[in-house]
């Protein structure tokens, strides 16, 4: 299906739009900057101006294309699919890799994707929520609203910040954070359960969600459901020295 763009909207040189997009009024999306199919981006949205770093180029992307050097046009934005972007939300573009943003996420109004951040798959980042620059927001992750992230913060898979909480270091796998600064108040059962876990098994769990112990030995996160037990896989993989 073609896009649905709004003749008010601004869509640089060196963008790539795939199918069945919908972008409304006075949104401006500038290059280098990839984006998918299905997605939702309502009016004022501005995608893929500069990171906001005082030593980096600001080009006028709307007026010419990138020029192909990162160091002037910044390393691009990617967006998959199926994504709905609300009014006012802004993606900068990354300094030193692609900002970008996975499949079927929830974007409320007037939050901010910083430079650089990782965003993954499913997730849902209400009004006014704040990223620093380098952030990586796991896949299924939900940001309250008027969170404010810190720099290179890492939020884990199912995790839940508290609205108006102040994150300043890693917020584990399907855990809740709260307060400023945000600290660790809990695991979040509903999650979990809507994943298809039932009590026991979240209760085996539970030490290694709360960072107290490594993942049970008998096997338990090989018998989780598919795509969950991908992610808790991942994530006790992951370089602890990401954030």
């Amino acid at each position: 299906m073609v896009n649905r763009i709004h003749p008010t909207a601004v869509i640089g040189e060196g963008v790539e739009l795939g199918a069945d997009n919908v972008i409304g009024p006075f949104t401006v999306i500038v290059g280098p900057t990839r984006i998918g199919d299905g997605n939702w981006i309502g009016p004022h949205v501005t995608i893929g101006t500069p990171g906001e770093d005082r030593g980096r180029e600001h080009p006028a992307a709307w007026e010419a294309a990138p020029d192909g050097d990162p160091d002037h046009d910044g390393h691009g934005v990617v967006i998959g699919s199926r994504n709905r972007i609300r009014e006012y939300v802004s993606v900068h573009q990354g300094t030193w890799r692609t900002t970008s943003i996975g499949d079927g996420g929830y974007f409320l109004r007037g939050s901010h994707i910083a430079h650089d951040c990782i965003v993954e798959d499913a997730v849902t980042v209400a009004s006014n929520v704040i990223t620093g620059g380098h952030c990586h927001i796991w896949s299924g992750a939900n940001l309250g609203m008027g969170a404010i992230l810190h720099q290179r913060v890492v939020v884990g898979p199912g995790a839940m910040v508290g609205m108006s909480s102040a994150v300043r270091k890693e917020v584990g796998a399907f855990t809740i954070a709260v307060g400023n600064p945000a600290r660790v108040t809990g695991v979040n059962t509903v999650g979990l359960s809507r994943r298809g876990l039932d009590e026991a098994a979240i209760e085996a769990l539970g030490p290694w969600l709360k960072g107290k112990a490594g993942l049970p030995e008998d096997g338990l996160a090989d018998r989780l459901p598919g795509d969950l037990s991908t992610l808790v896989k991942a994530w006790d993989a992951r370089p602890r020295d990401d954030h």
